[in-house]
């Protein structure tokens, strides 16, 4: 598991001087074979980069492929020029300035806490069985982690994208609703089941119409920031605008989108599972969660935060969020038809 972690802050940072932040993606490949991706963010969002790869790998393992003995299929091109070492003369001035710059990039790699871990206990195979939405009780699970982390909630971020429209980025979910955190509270308090799942059904309901209204061009966020830069254009002062715009996003929430393309079947190719992407915290307190749904079985997440906040820690919130999600699904298996066992939902409730 250490070993994921290791991965992801090397392919978001790597050294501070090995990857090539100007340009607009860096793939970093790794003496094992191992691959990974570093986008630069401002020309594409995380589908697009999601898309572009997957894209790469099914079609060099599935279609290009390698000869029994590892090497690429194909002839060799003997007229390319083999590559050459670059000598740079850089004057001591700007070496004394790179080696400061260093430094400072250093010691914002070192604050970063990553955790990334595979929840393999259920995926949206057994969700949707339940007729929730995957991505809804994913989001109310990392409520109610947070809220146990916590001890209570905050301005929860999460990306929705805006691609209906021509040149769409992205919108803001705000999926911390008053529907949600009526149902952690139901949960933490150890109200009746029934109550619980109600007010889950609820929560649910809202956070689906908060994304499609998102992604209909119906939310809030990027409305609010085009005010905020015609306000400065104009040179008004917006007391509003400054206040709702400087609040911080604690909980900073993003999917990454999986087989798009449908070129392999992870099934029967499960070496090809993906982690997913992604990010740091945005807030200095706070948390980032990024998480990919694999498939029936499988969500894979990557929580980070700041090792220089004593109040937040990666490895216990992905602790918290595992929590959350088994406590959540044994709360709605319970009122499933009994086809399963009624013994194990009364025993997880006793431990709520």
């Amino acid at each position: 598991m250490g070993n994921l972690d290791r991965y992801a802050k090397s392919i978001l940072h790597g050294k501070c001087y090995d990857r090539w932040f100007d340009k607009s993606f860096s793939i970093v490949i790794y003496k094992n074979g191992k691959s990974g991706l570093n986008a630069e963010h401002s020309w594409a969002d995380a589908p697009t980069v999601a898309h572009l790869w997957e894209y790469t790998l099914a079609i060099d393992a599935f279609q290009l492929g390698y000869t029994e003995d590892g090497h690429c299929k194909g002839d060799v091109d003997r007229s390319l020029p083999p590559p050459q070492k670059l000598i740079w003369d850089i004057p001591s001035e700007v070496q004394a300035q790179v080696s400061l710059s260093l430094a400072v990039a250093q010691a914002l790699a070192d604050d970063v806490d990553c955790h990334v871990f595979p929840f393999r206990e259920f995926g949206k195979g057994r969700i949707k069985k339940l007729r929730v939405s995957p991505d809804a009780l994913i989001q109310i699970g990392l409520q109610l982690a947070y809220f146990r982390d916590r001890g209570g909630f905050c301005l929860t971020y999460e990306a929705s994208m805006t691609r209906l429209f021509r040149e769409g980025r992205t919108e803001t979910v705000r999926s911390c609703s008053n529907e949600s955190c009526s149902f952690v509270k139901a949960l933490e308090a150890g109200e009746e089941g029934d109550q619980c799942r109600r007010l889950f059904r609820q929560a649910s309901e809202r956070h689906q119409n908060l994304y499609r209204m998102a992604m209909t061009g119906a939310g809030v966020d990027r409305h609010l920031f085009c005010l905020y830069v015609v306000s400065k254009y104009l040179g008004v002062d917006s007391p509003f605008l400054k206040e709702v715009l400087s609040e911080p996003w604690r909980l900073s929430t993003s999917q990454t989108p999986v087989q798009q393309m449908e070129l392999f079947d992870l099934k029967n190719n499960p070496e090809f599972i993906s982690l997913g992407g992604g990010f740091g915290p945005v807030a200095d307190d706070g948390y980032g969660v990024s998480y990919i749904i694999v498939g029936e079985d499988m969500i894979n997440f990557h929580v980070s935060s700041k090792h220089s906040c004593s109040e937040t820690d990666s490895h216990r919130f992905g602790g918290q969020i595992k929590k959350a999600l088994m406590d959540i699904i044994t709360v709605l298996s319970a009122d499933a038809k009994p086809s399963s066992s009624s013994k194990g939902p009364t025993q997880s409730k006793k431990q709520l």
